[in-house]
């Protein structure tokens, strides 16, 4: 009986303290800082919009380029998920018109069983690209180490980027922060659990790309330079 009493007075204490303030002035306070929170979350979603501009285009008008970098967006039994083979099917499309030269496909091979760029590498021949103008990234873990391994190892200093609508703003301001001088494609998609998931991890993500593209770390795995970017455009 008596802990069930101290239960009570402790969850009164609680609700207590979690009340809103009752004076005008502490209300006040209240609503600013709520506020002030909320605009400091949303001004790094805030920057990656204005660094992307107007550089976001379709593939019918997107200015041309050397290379077009497509970003990773996971398997499905070895397969590009649906995602990731509509990022390829408009990298295709900008192939086939003569848009970009080359194509180097970005994405995780950190173990045996998970190969995305051989797997973006055998739709994207499947469907018109030579294999000799496609180079693949297999360290492109996340976002900014796509970008800055597209500059730092494959000397990719212009490019056309594919990714999905939620993706492309992001994609552009941390490309631009490495170094490489992009316009972006962004695919449509249907607007699906799949599509507000990624739309709302923006967000947060932004926060991130922020930092990483203040600081500019080194990626997870940085390695020598390469040339296949190189002589895919030979």
């Amino acid at each position: 009986m008596r802990i069930r009493m101290r239960i009570r007075r402790l969850a009164g204490r609680v609700a207590g303290r979690a009340r809103l303030p009752r004076t005008r002035r502490g209300q006040r306070r209240a609503f600013q800082v709520a506020v002030l929170a909320s605009v400091l979350a949303l001004l790094p979603a805030t920057w990656t919009n204005a660094a992307a501009g107007s550089r976001v285009r379709t593939v019918e008008d997107v200015p041309a380029a050397p290379v077009a970098v497509v970003f990773g967006a996971g398997l499905w039994d070895g397969e590009p998920s649906p995602y990731l083979a509509h990022r390829l099917d408009a990298a295709a499309r900008l192939y086939d018109r003569g848009t970009v030269r080359a194509v180097l496909v970005t994405g995780d091979n950190s173990r045996e069983d998970y190969d995305e760029p051989d797997a973006m590498r055998t739709y994207l021949v499947a469907h018109g690209v030579p294999a000799n103008r496609i180079v693949g990234d297999f360290a492109g873990f996340d976002t900014w180490d796509s970008c800055t391994r597209a500059r730092r190892v494959f000397g990719v200093d212009r490019a056309v980027l594919v990714s999905q609508g939620f993706h492309i703003r992001r994609a552009l301001a941390l490309c631009g922060a490495a170094g490489v001088d992009a316009y972006g494609v962004g695919v449509d998609d249907r607007h699906d659990v799949t599509w507000y998931y990624g739309g709302t991890r923006e967000v947060f993500a932004a926060v991130k790309a922020a930092a990483e593209a203040a600081v500019r770390p080194d990626p997870r795995f940085l390695g020598p330079r390469e040339d296949g970017v190189a002589a895919a455009l030979r």
